[in-house]
């Protein structure tokens, strides 16, 4: 840690992924702060002007929580923002039937065609990215600008003037008049990085951030960048009491979902192409990366196991689970081992199969492994 070539590396998807853990108030409060530390909930409510009840003591539901809430009837209305679980959560089929549950499911995205959108009851179309301002923090904690370049399509708008216009109809506007723009925002968040291992206190404002092409934190008040690129741990110590790092360590543990004779082989789900991007829900509109990707969803099996299922290459066949069946052509190949199968994550039949198993600290989701039989789509007598 702390010196070239070395320390972690983060494989997160989105551009903006560490704003969202600095300041996305799910798991942590704003800041990088702990619900569950008065301290801390006594600061974010003097910088917000904040009665310091209303702030929680305890973090908010994870994905999975939130759904078995919404089966025992505490959830009757949901708010999606900008994803798509309908396509891209595990175990598919299960999740469908929960948000069709919902009294009132809400959905805010650019598109209106997502499979999550096409079950909603109220639609907020939003805008996308240069038609809106505001900041991303990259995975090397530089804080750059986004600029609005053009206006929205139709009846779009940004996130931010969304939730202003959210609040004031629930008659919570006076909560947010120092709120007034993405800019202003920004300076209220300077104020909850002060004194945090993420401080920013030093970055005066946007044209600042403009001047030096982006800034990482930390950067407190009264200090300069005098690097454009800083690395953090040079000096060993790290944001701990004693300024050691601590190590969190678990016992391995056995699949969620061991094969079996019914379902002897172990599916493997990812990114199968680098023309498509998750759930699709942008890169599938180019003819130029549908004409690169798969037109059909193909299922990748080692020569060994073809073999022993008597399969041809580009053979359809039925992927199963426990939980559902998804068509696919045979793709024989060395690039996996005998006793696994590989299925590309951007379709969206392939959360038909997995299985529904979660980390008990991160809550997240174990899509990579569950167990599956592949069968010739001519032996199987059951629709798909």
């Amino acid at each position: 840690m702390g010196r070239a070539g070395t320390g972690a590396n983060s494989v997160t998807g989105q551009c903006n992924a560490m704003g969202s853990r600095l300041f996305s108030n799910t798991t942590g409060l704003l800041g990088g702060r702990d619900f569950a530390n008065a301290g801390h909930r006594a600061d974010v409510a003097r910088i917000l002007h904040l009665d310091e009840s209303r702030i929680p003591t305890e973090s908010s539901l994870a994905y999975d929580q939130i759904l078995d809430g919404i089966l025992s009837k505490k959830i009757r209305g949901l708010w999606v923002i900008a994803t798509n679980p309908a396509h891209s959560w595990i175990n598919q089929s299960f999740a469908r039937d929960v948000l069709s549950r919902l009294e009132c499911l809400v959905v805010q995205d650019m598109y209106a065609d997502t499979e999550t959108a096409a079950m909603a009851d109220i639609l907020l179309p939003a805008a996308g990215w240069g038609e809106k301002e505001g900041t991303f923090i990259n995975s090397e904690r530089r804080i750059g600008v986004v600029k609005r370049v053009r206006r929205s399509p139709g009846q779009a708008l940004a996130d931010f003037h969304i939730f202003q216009l959210v609040a004031e109809a629930w008659g919570s506007g006076d909560l947010f008049r120092a709120w007034s723009s993405p800019e202003a925002t920004f300076q209220i968040l300077k104020e909850l990085s002060r004194g945090q291992p993420c401080d920013f206190s030093g970055i005066l404002d946007y044209a600042h951030i403009d001047r030096e092409g982006g800034i990482q934190w930390p950067l407190p008040e009264g200090s300069t960048a005098a690097e454009k690129e800083r690395r953090l741990f040079e000096d060993g110590r790290y944001f701990t009491p004693d300024g050691r790092a601590k190590f969190w360590v678990a016992d391995p543990r056995p699949l969620p979902e061991s094969t079996s004779t019914e379902y002897p082989l172990l599916l493997l789900t990812g990114r199968g192409t680098s023309s498509q991007w998750h759930t699709g829900t942008r890169t599938k509109r180019s003819a130029v990366l549908r004409r690169l990707s798969p037109s059909e969803l193909h299922v990748e099996i080692s020569p060994t196991d073809a073999r022993g299922l008597g399969l041809s290459p580009g053979e359809r066949v039925v992927v199963s689970s426990q939980r559902g069946s998804v068509e696919a052509r045979a793709f024989i190949t060395h690039s996996v081992r005998p006793g696994e199968v590989f299925l590309p994550m951007h379709h969206d039949g392939t959360n038909r199969l997995t299985f529904a198993a979660f980390d008990p600290h991160s809550r997240q989701p174990a899509y990579k492994a569950c167990a599956v039989r592949v069968s010739r789509a001519a032996e199987v007598s059951t629709p798909v």
